[in-house]
């Protein structure tokens, strides 16, 4: 080997140990802190898979923490023993799809003509949509205004209230403003086309990853929601989305312990097995769904948010 070879060899050699040292001191606090938070997201999780596949005793004498004891699957066969429940589930499944559809299709209405320069009036636009986003006229006031609307017990108001969102719509914005040249829809109206053409050839197929982002919000934001089932839909059962079920289990399996330690008598079964298969029964379509939207909700995520 040459003395150059040597030399080259020696300051590559010196450049990664200091790397490495970097690394130890830096880099390593950093995943240290990314590994706690990642556990606290984590941890809770599979403790609610173990506490699904333990029987009652052990999940009542507080026993199972991070693996399941006495295993068994008896809570999963009540949950899809109960028609209620699947039938809030394929429920919730629809209303998900519809909200999430007619959510991106009102975002994408209201902020493809925002991020255009020659829309009259942009600013006052811009400011009267992104107003609700800090005012709220509060419970009552909807209640009533639900109730002359005539949706009160209606699916409707599981998916038309909630469909616009400022935040998202500014995020689109942000999105078609930064990320789409105007040099393309310039050459698409010399060839002709109009406003309808460019949004289906052209804007629609260069969005999918802040399409896939908000669909993702929008989604996970009507699948976890439970509020407005609660006070919107009173007298008909079939409307009952699946974590309104979930709502309706804690709080019937914690009148029912309450009550037993009232009368001083013991409580030989626990519905804390049975909530926590219902609870991974409603997280599992989620967590299916994530992964296929992950490369675009964080691509979406970066440029929709940060840039602009």
């Amino acid at each position: 080997m040459s003395k150059k070879e040597k030399e080259v060899k020696e300051s590559i050699a010196g450049d990664g140990s200091r790397a490495i040292n970097k690394f130890r001191l830096g880099d390593g606090l950093m995943m240290f802190i990314i590994v706690l938070i990642c556990l606290t997201c984590i941890l809770p999780f599979i403790h609610v898979l173990a506490k699904s596949l333990s029987s009652n005793s052990f999940v009542a004498s507080q026993q199972v923490t991070l693996w399941p004891k006495g295993f068994t699957t008896e809570a999963y066969r009540r949950v899809f023993q109960d028609d209620t429940m699947i039938y809030s589930l394929f429920f919730s499944v629809g209303v998900t799809l519809i909200f999430t559809f007619l959510g991106l299709t009102v975002c994408l209405c209201a902020a493809y003509p925002l991020s255009k320069k020659e829309l009259p009036f942009k600013r006052v636009i811009t400011f009267l949509l992104v107003v609700p986003m800090y005012f709220g006229a509060g419970l009552i006031p909807t209640y009533l205004l639900y109730n002359d609307l005539q949706l009160l017990d209606n699916v409707w108001v599981l998916i038309l209230p909630g469909i616009y969102s400022a935040y998202n719509m500014l995020v689109m914005k942000t999105y078609f403003h930064s990320s789409i040249p105007d040099s393309l829809e310039e050459s698409a109206f010399l060839d002709g086309a109009s406003y309808f053409k460019i949004i289906r050839y052209i804007i629609l197929p260069l969005s999918k990853p802040i399409l896939a982002t908000l669909g993702l919000f929008y989604a996970v934001g009507r699948w976890n929601s439970y509020g407005d089932n609660l006070y919107y839909i009173r007298m008909r059962t079939d409307l009952r989305m699946l974590q309104y079920k979930l709502y309706l289990l804690v709080t019937t399996a914690t009148e029912a312990i309450n009550t037993a330690a009232e009368e001083g008598s013991a409580v030989t079964s626990t519905p804390e097995v049975l909530q926590a298969a219902t609870i991974m029964f409603a997280t599992v379509p989620i967590i299916i769904i994530y992964p296929f939207l992950q490369k675009y909700f964080v691509k979406g995520a970066m440029i929709g948010s940060v840039k602009g």
